[in-house]
């Protein structure tokens, strides 16, 4: 049956991670649905726990709530007590969302079998979780075309950072394949109709998966009235001197010490301002290095920001450095793009892949040594004026703009709907 363009299709959305007030993968869940209810009838099943602030922000979305606490919440408590907080070993946190990942999809099938066998939905759609470790159990039992993704994983870890691996407590790591022969995890790759694939190395990992099936579709996006270019000046015109940006928890593998060791070995860059948004554990040595190589007049610690302080700052600076080494989505990286920054990224994961091609200056991953020169020669052909900033800023924020609103994503999203229904081809399978 062809579903005409003109049709709202009925969409049954699976996200268990959706809040309008959390970062990162709820906040991207719940503006993939919020942007997909504009064309579809959405229904939304996510957990209770994201109910208080997805109804203080008077959302229009149609939303279930199911309750699974009775054991996410003491699986939540031993992964944060196994982890020693929230900020590191990430693969641990995996592990342990596993079963409650389950019960949360048990739950759904519970609430919406009988309206699933009788046609009230068109499509199911797991937007959350996006670990392809994460099982789903309705895959195989639903009746109308399961859609799942767009899934991110599968990054390896660079041989050079093993004393980052440690610091970020991902000893648990070597496990992570062992996922594969778990329950369900057969049938996750199977049985859906479309599987949405955010960069190659998680296409890689789909090795059960019908290829005609994957669509690369990355996950992540950015919302034009937050994320722009109006209001900044042209890069080099501000004034005094480059602004150079870091934005992204302070945790090991995102390396935010390299644009600080960079600034320290020159004297070139010392004439420019550096500006550190974020928190975590890292923040003390890198307050220790800044103190240590006298920075403190050109490099500055901001603290977390909210996302119109994030936009605003993008705004305001020239150049966004990200030495992240295991980056699978970089949804500040699209962001800092979207706001004409020129983008110094790793060539390694997502940050190299969207800076690529001449859209931003890509860094060869090396020692943390080479990658803070790798970085130090980076910014200063920036502060020389040795690059074309304001042709890759232009460049950055057209891609951006081209392929990364939630308008355009869900606009894509809706095609493959209809392309499942139809029985079409879901190309295309690359992105970009």
């Amino acid at each position: 049956m062809t579903k005409g363009d003109a049709i709202r299709l009925k969409v049954l959305i699976l996200a268990d991670e959706c809040n309008p007030d959390w970062p990162s993968l709820p906040i991207v869940g719940y503006k993939y649905a919020l942007e997909l209810a504009k064309t579809c009838d959405v229904t939304v099943a996510t957990h209770i726990r994201n109910r208080e602030n997805i109804e203080k922000a008077g959302s229009p979305l149609n939303v279930v709530y199911l309750d699974t606490e009775a054991i996410a919440a003491p699986m939540y408590r031993l992964a944060t007590f196994l982890r020693g907080g929230d900020s590191v070993a990430w693969s641990t946190g995996m592990i342990m969302a596993y079963l409650p990942y389950l019960a949360f999809e048990w739950k759904v099938w519970r609430h919406f079998r009988r309206a699933l066998k009788s046609g009230a939905f068109d499509i199911v759609h797991r937007i959350t979780p996006m670990s392809p470790t994460l099982p789903s159990y309705i895959a195989k039992r639903c009746p109308v075309p399961f859609v799942i993704g767009p899934l991110n994983g599968n990054l390896p870890w660079p041989r050079q950072f093993a004393a980052e691996q440690k610091r970020e407590k991902e000893r648990l790591r070597i496990l992570r394949d062992f996922y594969k022969f778990l329950p369900y995890a057969r049938s996750t790759q199977t049985k859906p109709t479309a599987i949405l694939a955010g960069f190659d190395h998680t296409i890689r990992d789909l090795g059960r998966a019908d290829p005609r099936r994957i669509v690369m579709v990355p996950e992540i996006g950015f919302d034009p009235a937050i994320f722009n270019a109006q209001g900044a000046a042209l890069a080099g015109k501000r004034g005094k001197g480059l602004k150079f940006l870091y934005a992204g928890r302070l945790v090991p593998y995102k390396l935010p010490e390299v644009v600080v060791r960079a600034f320290a070995a020159s004297p070139v860059l010392r004439r420019h301002r550096l500006t550190i948004i974020g928190d975590g554990p890292e923040q003390p040595r890198l307050e220790a290095l800044i103190a240590e190589h006298g920075l403190a007049d050109c490099v500055h610690m901001a603290g977390r920001h909210s996302q119109a302080g994030v936009a605003a700052m993008m705004r305001d600076h020239d150049v966004f450095v990200f030495p992240s080494i295991r980056e699978l989505g970089a949804g500040v990286v699209i962001e800092a793009m979207a706001s004409g920054m020129v983008a110094i990224c790793a060539d390694y994961g997502a940050p190299g892949y969207l800076a690529g091609s001449g859209r931003g200056i890509t860094v060869p991953l090396a020692s943390v040594d080479g990658m803070a020169d790798s970085y130090r020669r980076a910014m200063e052909d920036c502060a020389e004026a040795r690059v074309d900033l304001a042709a890759i800023g232009e460049a950055a924020r057209a891609y951006a703009a081209g392929y990364y609103p939630w308008s355009i994503k869900a606009e894509r999203t809706i095609a493959i709907y209809h392309a499942v229904l139809d029985g079409a081809p879901l190309g295309p399978h690359s992105y970009a």
